[in-house]
């Protein structure tokens, strides 16, 4: 359910981090084998690994690691509308994001490029996103690029596990999380529940953004109430990640999942009222608009964007 819209006044770009445990402690947890190496032909059980709750089991042919993350958490008891939360378990089949080669980013991140540098990337544009898109080694290696974001979420009641079936160390996908704001005005009739380790009832803190690149080897769970972009995964054009996701919910929209669009043209922004100075500053910014159009330049961009670095796959270390 779409809560508010936020404008974005100023241009933000944030790079994307590998997925670690500890990186990601304060939003919730990473799901990923602690270690590797261990299997059960070369780790009796006199050997297994300190922490996490391993234990041998099945005879013998398995590890378990009881303790692997915090318990899932079922906050529907406080939700105002008192109807209770039941797990579900669906599925998301995420496409594959497209990513913004440098050239599309309007506002070129802080480098300026003459009139004849811009006509020519205009003009081999689609050329040069197609081979982009497709930038893929051999070796693991993800394509570099910039991913726009327009929305973050959160479930106030409830954790969120992803969990990406048939991936591996070659796969990727972005997570992309955000602390709450201390509670204000704007969100004082947001329903959240109260208790210990819970982000609070606040907006999205724009200013302290986190962004991760996670491997198919790992899973995540969003810790309830935190805010979050929508899942991005990462590839080629035309392939997608299916996820297994658990979590509980009661179907009452503002309960369940509550959202912020983030303005990308900064309409929030007001320039004055009719006449006098704002007629100025309105004629004014309807010229430097023509200008930036003339210039291959590009006004409507998103004002928030992840730098996704070109990275080899790689195991998380805990």
């Amino acid at each position: 359910m779409l809560i508010q819209t936020l404008p974005i006044s100023h241009p933000l770009t944030i790079t994307a981090e590998p997925l670690t445990p500890t990186a990601f402690s304060p939003f919730g947890s990473v799901l990923t084998n602690p270690a590797p190496e261990r299997r059960p032909h070369n780790t009796p059980a006199s050997a297994l690994p300190s922490g996490y709750g391993a234990v041998s089991a099945n005879q013998g042919t398995a590890i378990q690691y009881r303790a692997l993350a915090p318990p899932l958490r079922n906050l529907y008891d406080q939700a105002p509308s008192r109807k209770p939360g039941t797990p579900r378990t669906t599925m998301f089949v995420c496409g594959a994001r497209e990513l913004l080669p440098d050239e599309d980013v309007g506002w070129d991140q802080g480098r300026e490029k003459d009139k004849e540098k811009r006509a020519k990337r205009q003009k081999h544009k689609h050329d040069k996103r197609s081979h982009d898109r497709s930038t893929r080694d051999s070796d693991g290696s993800t394509e570099a690029g910039f991913f726009p974001l327009l929305i973050l979420e959160r479930h106030p009641y409830t954790t969120q596990t992803f969990i990406p079936l048939g991936a591996s160390a070659r796969t990727h996908y972005l997570v992309i999380v955000a602390p709450s704001l201390p509670p204000d005005t704007a969100d004082k009739d947001l329903p959240v529940p109260t208790g210990e380790k819970l982000p609070g009832r606040g907006l999205p803190d724009l200013h302290n953004l986190r962004a991760f690149i996670s491997t198919g080897t790992q899973a995540v769970t969003y810790g309830a109430g935190t805010w979050h972009a929508p899942m991005a995964a990462l590839g080629a054009a035309g392939s997608a990640i299916e996820f297994v996701v658990v979590q509980f919910a009661n179907d009452e929209p503002a309960e369940d999942c509550q959202e912020v669009a983030l303005e990308g043209r900064g309409s929030g922004e007001k320039e004055g009222g009719k006449g006098g100075r704002g007629e100025k500053k309105e004629k004014e910014k309807g010229r430097e608009k023509e200008r930036k159009k003339e210039e291959g330049g590009n006004e409507d961009v998103p004002r928030i964007m992840v730098r996704v670095p070109l990275r080899k796959a790689r195991l998380s270390k805990l």
